[in-house]
């Protein structure tokens, strides 16, 4: 097992993962921290390529990972090292792992006509993307898309913050609306409706019947939908509130249509 205890080149690779789009893109990995998400990414099968631990005897569950992830490479760090990796000032993980991009393939997503599809339109915060990813998990979504100039998914802040779900529900970079399009109508057999969400939206979601095809579009945090998206939706839809808030924030919007998708489909189940 190769041991590291000065910041060498690998560390400094490993570290840019953390902060760095473009070297992320460019090497096809990203670093996941934390036990669930660690253990999701092993679950579902993703290409664990490098475990890098620490000093001292490792816990049944890290002992668990190295043995189903047999492939991987083993690299031991020290102390200090691991801890600037962890992203965390007062812990020492225990575990990371060193973990490869799938394909930004549309294909990836399964077609099952019952369950929703939610595009995320410009993000710009990883942790409502990761948020958005953990609602779409929890409550039934056959995938997440984003598209445009966005957040990245593969972002440490978007993993945290699904708590794992990212390997268990397919996300998909898209470069903008055309190129969800002509995937969409590609899928002659299902035909979804493409529904967004606005404040101003012509339907409450309720009134809506999410039980078909659907493809659920979100909007940018501060903007909303984009000009493109709004013309390619077949309904606006929204969202009643009340108090003084003006608005919901984009993932919590998303989560909420996502629960009415499930709540009708329970229903007609």
């Amino acid at each position: 097992m190769l041991r590291i205890t000065t910041r060498n080149a690998a560390f400094q690779q490993w570290l840019a993962l953390t902060t760095n789009r473009t070297k992320r893109h460019r090497s096809g990995e990203f670093l996941v921290q934390g036990v669930r998400p660690i253990s999701l990414a092993v679950r579902h099968g993703w290409h664990v390529r490098t475990l890098i631990q620490g000093e001292g005897d490792l816990s049944p569950w890290a002992n668990d990972v190295l043995d189903q992830a047999g492939d991987a490479t083993r690299v031991r760090l020290s102390p200090e090292l691991i801890r600037e990796l962890g992203g965390k000032d007062q812990e020492v993980p225990e575990l990371l792992a060193v973990v490869g991009q799938p394909a930004d393939d549309l294909d990836r997503i399964p077609v099952r006509p019952g369950l929703p599809l939610v595009v995320f339109d410009r993000p710009t915060s990883p942790g409502n993307i990761g948020t958005l990813i953990r609602s779409a998990d929890a409550l039934g979504a056959s995938g997440v898309i984003t598209t445009g100039h966005a957040a990245d998914p593969y972002d440490p802040k978007a993993v945290r913050a699904s708590t794992g779900s990212l390997f268990a529900v397919p996300v998909v970079r898209a470069p903008g609306h055309r190129e969800v399009l002509a995937w969409a109508s590609s899928l002659h057999a299902v035909n979804p409706v493409i529904v967004g969400t606005d404040e101003h939206g012509s339907h409450d979601i309720t009134a809506h019947d999410f039980t078909g095809p659907t493809i659920v579009v979100i909007g940018n945090e501060t903007h909303g939908l984009s000009a493109a998206w709004r013309e390619s939706c077949d309904r606006m839809l929204r969202i009643p509130i009340g108090g003084s808030a003006s608005s919901l924030n984009a993932a919590a919007a998303g989560t909420i249509v996502l629960y009415e998708a499930a709540r009708q489909r329970a229903l007609t189940g």
